[in-house]
Order: C-alpha cells, then sequence, then structure tokens
C-alpha cells in the first residue's frame, strides 16, 4: 500500500508541473515525515551527495560541452550539409537527411536535447524553407533526436555503467547496432508519411557535391572514430574520452573552422554547467529518493511479485519494459534509470540476463519517454523551439514512436542485436 501511495503521491507532484526533481525530493520527505521518520531527514545532504560521486559520472558535463562546443562551431552545418548531399534524393528528402544527420552527430555528443537544440533547429528551418508541413519537420526532428543517447557516446550509457559497474566501453559498443536499427527505422517512417502525403524529394547530389561535403564533415566524423577506439585501444577510459572529445571539437572550433573565439568560451562553458547542474540535481534526488525506496523494502516487494507471476525469462522481460515505459511516461529517464536500477538488477541476475543487453533496453525505453506527454523533454523542446502545440506535436509522432518501439522489442527479444559488437571487440559473453 505504501508503493502505491508513495508514486502517486510523486505523480500527482508532477502532474501539478513541480520538476521532476523537486517532486521526487519532496515526496521521499513527506514520506519520511508520514512514516514517524523525520529524523532521518538529516541525511538528506549526504544522500543526495554520494549519488553524484562516482567517477564515470565526470563523463557528463564533457560530453555536454563537446554537443554545445559542435553546436557553435559550426560542425552541425557540415554534417547536415553531408547529410542532404547522401540521402536528400530519397523519398521523404530533408526528412531522412534530418534522420541521418541526428545519426551522425550523435556519434558526437550523446545528448538527445543537443541535438534537438542545435541540429534540430537547422534540420526544422531548412524543411520549413523547403516546404514542409512544421508539425512533419518538428516530429522527424524531435524522433531523429532519441538516437543521440543510444549510438555512443551515451550520457545514460554513463549513467548506467556508474550505477551498476558494467563497463561504459561495452555500453558503448552494444549501442551501435540498436542506434543503426532506430536509423532505419525512422527513415522506413519519413518515406511512408512522405508517399502519403506527397512530400518533395531532392535531386540526387552530384558526385562533386557528395565528395566535398564529405571532405568538410571529415574531421567532425573522426570523433566516434577517437573515442571508441581510443577506449577499445585502452588509451584512456570513458571519462577521459569524453574530456578529448570537448578538447577536439573545441580545436576544430578554434582553430580549423574559426566559427567562434576565446571570448565565446565562457558562454558555452556557462550553458554547459547550467545544464549538469540540470542533470545532476535530477540523480542527487533520484538517489535520495532510491534511498526511501530500499528502507521500504520496496524493491524486495517488487522481486517477489514479479518472480511469484512468471519464471519465464521472455515474460518478465515484457514486464520489466512494460513497467520502464510507463514510468517513462511521467519520470524523466535519468531518475527512472536511478530509481529503478536498484530494484531490477537483482531480478536481471536471477533470470541469467544479461547487465549490457538490459543497459541498452532501458536507454531505449527511457528515448521513448522523451517523446510522451507529460513529462517528454524532447517532445517540450521541439514543441518550444518549433512552435508547435506539444498536442499536434504527440500526434503526429506516432509514426516515429511505432518505429523506436518496434526496435525496442528486438533488442529486449533477441539479445544478440546489443550484445555482438561487445562479444567481438572486448570478449564480452553473449
Amino acid at each position: 500500500m505504501i508503493t502505491l501511495i508513495i508514486f502517486l503521491v510523486l505523480v500527482g507532484f508532477i502532474l501539478l508541473g513541480i520538476p521532476i526533481a523537486v517532486a521526487m525530493g519532496l515526496t521521499a520527505v513527506l514520506t519520511f515525515i508520514f512514516m514517524g521518520e523525520a529524523h532521518i531527514l538529516t541525511m538528506v545532504a549526504q544522500r543526495m551527495y554520494s549519488s553524484t560521486t562516482a567517477f564515470t559520472l565526470l563523463a557528463i558535463p564533457f560530453f555536454i560541452l563537446a554537443g554545445s562546443l559542435m553546436n557553435t562551431g559550426g560542425i552541425t552545418r557540415r554534417v547536415f550539409r553531408f547529410a542532404q548531399a547522401l540521402v536528400g534524393h530519397i523519398w521523404g528528402g530533408l526528412g531522412q537527411v534530418n534522420v541521418v544527420a541526428s545519426m551522425i552527430f550523435s556519434g558526437m555528443s550523446g545528448s538527445a536535447v543537443a541535438d534537438a537544440a542545435g541540429l534540430g533547429l537547422i534540420e526544422m528551418k531548412a524543411m520549413v524553407d523547403s516546404g514542409y508541413e512544421r508539425k512533419f519537420s518538428a516530429a522527424i526532428t524531435a524522433a531523429s533526436s532519441t538516437i543521440g543517447p543510444v549510438v555512443p557516446p551515451s550520457i545514460p550509457f554513463v549513467i548506467y555503467g556508474s550505477l551498476t559497474g558494467v563497463s561504459v566501453g561495452k555500453l558503448f559498443l552494444a549501442g551501435f547496432l540498436p542506434g543503426a536499427l532506430m536509423g532505419i527505422a525512422l527513415m522506413t517512417a519519413v518515406l511512408i508519411v512522405s508517399r502519403m502525403r506527397q512530400y518533395p524529394k531532392e535531386k540526387r547530389a552530384p558526385l562533386r557535391e557528395l565528395l566535398v561535403s564529405a571532405r568538410q564533415a571529415a574531421l567532425p566524423l573522426g570523433t566516434p572514430v577517437i573515442i571508441i577506439g581510443g577506449i577499445l585501444g585502452g588509451v584512456f577510459t570513458p571519462t577521459e574520452a569524453a574530456v578529448v572529445a570537448s578538447l577536439y571539437a573545441m580545436f576544430l572550433g578554434l582553430v580549423i573552422y574559426q566559427e567562434f573565439t576565446l571570448k565565446d568560451l565562457p558562454k558555452i562553458f556557462w550553458e554547459t554547467i547550467v545544464y549538469t547542474i540540470r542533470v545532476m540535481f535530477i540523480i542527487s534526488a533520484a538517489g535520495f529518493f532510491g534511498w526511501l525506496l530500499i528502507r521500504q523494502k520496496i524493491p524486495e516487494q517488487v522481486i517477489l511479485t514479479l518472480t511469484a507471476i512468471t519464471t519465464s525469462k521472455t515474460a518478465l522481460l515484457a514486464m520489466i519494459t512494460l513497467i520502464l515505459l510507463i514510468l517513462g511516461c511521467f519520470i524523466e529517464g535519468i531518475a527512472v534509470f536511478v530509481i529503478t536500477i536498484p530494484v531490477f538488477m537483482p531480478l536481471i541476475s536471477r533470470f541469467g540476463i544479461d547487465d549490457v543487453q538490459f543497459g541498452v533496453i532501458m536507454t531505449l525505453a527511457s528515448m521513448l519517454g522523451l517523446l510522451t506527454p507529460p513529462v517528454g523533454m524532447s517532445l517540450y523542446s521541439v514543441s518550444s523551439i518549433s512552435q508547435v502545440p506539444i498536442e499536434r506535436l504527440a500526434r503526429e509522432l506516432l509514426p516515429y514512436l511505432l518505429g523506436i518501439f518496434a526496435v525496442l522489442l528486438a533488442v529486449t527479444f533477441i539479445p544478440w542485436i546489443s550484445l555482438i559488437l561487445p562479444n567481438l571487440f572486448m570478449g564480452h559473453k553473449i
């Protein structure tokens, strides 16, 4: 009963418009007071602080910084031009370009919000100027931005690795194929919608344009190669890789492309700090909320309930995925990670489910949460940028949500999709 009350209070606060981090912290505080354990509130600061001290989490501000530098440094324009030359002639034209550009950019930033706010502005302007409906442009921009946290580098994978001890390098490798499948699913959805609505497609780019745009995008395209190659080669850790990515992006913007100067750096740093504080506040509040759940023995209750319902690995994965999708509609993905990992990891271990595969499942489920009301961050971000009402944008997103959901099901029930690359390069056992 107490479990239901806790989650009803949390959802109630969220529906009232209280920020997710505040809602979780407030729910935990009120629950401790209601249970007659107000003296425990002296531990709030300690529990929140301890949730953010993992060394791996240092990668988060640097990957955010890398995304900000690339948005400022003209890299997004070069990526968009290359994607346009590559796939602009396919039915749906700039809609296809939108997806491919996001796939490329996702190998640099690891953040859906960075993709939507930076590259998304370029994509939507180009699409609207070319005669595409604003709602279509906004929907595909929001959907394609969710590829960012799946294709490495990935901020959710960093968080998952820090909470579980799973190798972030293995998680990065595990995200490649699911990220590619997301791109294919979204491109298929764009093609179907474009054929139905008779959207235009561009002329095939001449070979010269393809070569020129590829040359201009070559250095940015080297970012994921440097990051993954460095990790696999043992040159640096994932945390150090984030620093290298930031330095590389700064070098490109300052020296090679000269798109910004040293005077612009304080503003970029400040934007990075603000977003990092936001992420860390959510992690710390979710850590305190998760501590509440552990003290109330809610993880044990969930484990007993689910194991009583089924002894099938497939059925268990289906139920956990459904729970993650429901939670994602109300709680931000980062918070879902911090709250549910202590609950689900014992079950995953007991049923012999691979912890790397489960990390990809959690990340994909959280991507659907980014696109669903009432909490979807990408949904609200793109709605604000495009000035398309939330309701219209949510309806327009349905074909793309189905595509991402199909990929989630595939990753959930076909383990090798996420495990083949870690097995190949890092000796991970499938």
